[in-house]
């Protein structure tokens, strides 16, 4: 079979290439026609070819309708022979997040990349961090995304608590895009804050420029500039390979910290992932993913409350190479 794919990341993730590595156990799989910088998810395929520039939303043209499960958040009609809406507001609890998973096998990407080439002396956690225009809204209605104070007190604790910390902010131009991540790209926008500098003193400061205030904290994008022969893609596979744990925000990165087995704290404002039981439920693509280890921080409402989040950090990774599981 030869499967066509340029969905969003998450949807990629979740509906495409789990469907893509059964079709390879099966030796049924053929080729993969995929996005810009996708080769590396598909290291089991032998035909992988980047076609496509950018992400489509639209189900019809980005290769969701071919597979079994073509919407990432579920697949009622498929599990229950109902579609969503006819279920009870119990059954529809108990479908949240929960796929066929007939034709469904995660490839092991902690297997196949772990490495020791990155020689840490202290356990990684990765803080994974989004900002984007969502849905057309300006950026100042956005909520997933972790602001410079959160990320301030991230780095302190984490740091303080014995850990390495790699932060990933990607600027959308490692990748194919989607419709957001152009919109982003095109009004230029960035992460900042407003910070007192000396003696009352103001200047502005970015995420990317915040990690140069510490010695254990690294951001991805500088550290691959030293690892030319890899990929983004494939690095930040060895990488996360490499990490004892994880903090993120929901959505594609969200998810793909979810495929290491290791503890993720997953800070979820605004989506589908709100829903009851979307996270708990075992049957849960996150938890099949994860193995049971996400750690979710629900932040419903407009403002976020960023203190959930930190004492969600503070409970899982708790110091002295001790975590939560």
């Amino acid at each position: 079979m030869i499967l066509r794919a340029n969905p969003e990341f998450a949807s990629e993730l979740v509906c495409i290439i789990p469907y893509a590595y059964w079709l390879h156990k099966e030796d049924k799989l053929e080729k993969v026609i995929t996005s810009t910088g996708m080769k590396s998810f598909y290291y089991f395929c032998d035909d992988v070819e980047e076609q496509y520039d950018f992400r489509t939303l639209d189900n019809l043209n980005s290769g969701l309708n071919e597979v079994p499960n073509n919407w990432v958040h579920h697949n009622a009609e498929a599990v229950t022979g109902r579609d969503y809406s006819e279920l009870t507001e119990e059954e529809q609890n108990n479908m949240n997040g929960v796929l066929d998973y007939r034709e469904w096998t995660p490839p092991p990407y902690l297997e196949y990349y772990k490495t020791d080439e990155f020689n840490f002396d202290k356990p990684v956690v990765v803080v994974n961090n989004n900002y984007n225009i969502e849905y057309g809204k300006p950026i100042s209605k956005s909520l997933r995304f972790f602001d410079i104070k959160t990320l301030y007190d991230m780095f302190n604790y984490l740091t303080n608590s014995g850990y390495t910390v790699i932060y990933k902010r990607p600027n959308n131009t490692e990748f194919a895009p989607d419709h957001n991540e152009i919109e982003t790209l095109n009004r230029n926008v960035s992460l900042t804050a407003t910070v007192e500098i000396k003696n009352g003193l103001q200047g502005v400061i970015t995420d990317y420029e915040l990690c140069e205030y510490y010695n254990d904290v690294i951001d991805i994008n500088k550290m691959k500039e030293e690892y030319p022969q890899y990929t983004y893609n494939e690095f930040q596979l060895k990488l996360f390979s490499s990490a004892e744990g994880f903090v993120t925000t929901n959505g594609g990165g969200g998810i793909l910290c979810s495929y290491f087995k290791k503890p993720v704290v997953m800070y979820v404002p605004h989506g589908k992932e709100l829903r009851k039981n979307y996270i708990t439920n075992e049957d849960s693509y996150l938890n099949k993913l994860s193995e049971s280890n996400i750690h979710s921080v629900l932040d419903p409402g407009d403002v976020n409350d960023y203190s959930k989040v930190i004492k969600k950090v503070k409970e899982v990774f708790r110091g002295d190479n001790k975590w939560k599981c």
